[in-house]
C-alpha cells in the first residue's frame, strides 16, 4: 500500500510539473516566438485548457496520497508542530502553489482570453495588470514546484 501511494503521488506531481514546464519553456516562447499569431494564440489556449483537468486530477491525488505518506512517517496534517522543518517548507510551498493555481485558473485565466480581444493601446491599467500577471504567475508556478521538488527530494533523502 505504501509503495502505491508513493507511486501515485509522485507520478501525480511529475505530470503536473512536467505539464507546467512544457507549457512555460516550450509553448509559450513558441507563441511569443510568433508574434502572437492569433492560430499560435488559439493552440496554447488549447493545450492549457486541455492540461487544466490534468492539473485539477493531480492536485486531488496529491492531496489525498500527501497525509497518507505523512501518517505513514509517523506525522499528522493536524499537528504542524511536530513537523521537521523540511516538511513545514514543503507544506508551505505546495499551499502557496495551490493558491497560486486557484488564482490562475479561476480569476487570471479567464480574465485573459477577454482581455487578449482588446488592442494594446486600448487596454485600461487594471486590463494591463491583468494580462502581465498572466504571463509570470505560472512561471512563479514553475519555480514554487520545482521548489516542492527539493524539498521532496530533501524529504525523502531524511
Amino acid at each position: 500500500m505504501y509503495t502505491t501511494l508513493i507511486v501515485l503521488h509522485v507520478l501525480a506531481a511529475v505530470c503536473w510539473v512536467g505539464g507546467m514546464t512544457f507549457l512555460s519553456l516550450v509553448l509559450a516562447p513558441l507563441v511569443r516566438g510568433r508574434k502572437a499569431v492569433p492560430e499560435f494564440m488559439a493552440l496554447f489556449r488549447s493545450a492549457a485548457l486541455r492540461f487544466r483537468p490534468v492539473v485539477w486530477v493531480a492536485m486531488a491525488i496529491l492531496l489525498m496520497t500527501g497525509p497518507m505518506l505523512l501518517s505513514h512517517r509517523g506525522l499528522s496534517v493536524v499537528a504542524p508542530a511536530a513537523w521537521p522543518g523540511i516538511v513545514t517548507v514543503k507544506l508551505t510551498l505546495v499551499a502557496l502553489l495551490l493558491f497560486l493555481t486557484l488564482l490562475h485558473d479561476l480569476v487570471f485565466g479567464p480574465q485573459v482570453s477577454r482581455v487578449s480581444a482588446i488592442p494594446e493601446s486600448q487596454r485600461t491599467t487594471g486590463e494591463q495588470v491583468i494580462f502581465k500577471s498572466a504571463r509570470w504567475l505560472p512561471r512563479l508556478s514553475l519555480f514554487i514546484a520545482l521548489a516542492v521538488v527539493v524539498a521532496a527530494v530533501m524529504l525523502a533523502r531524511s
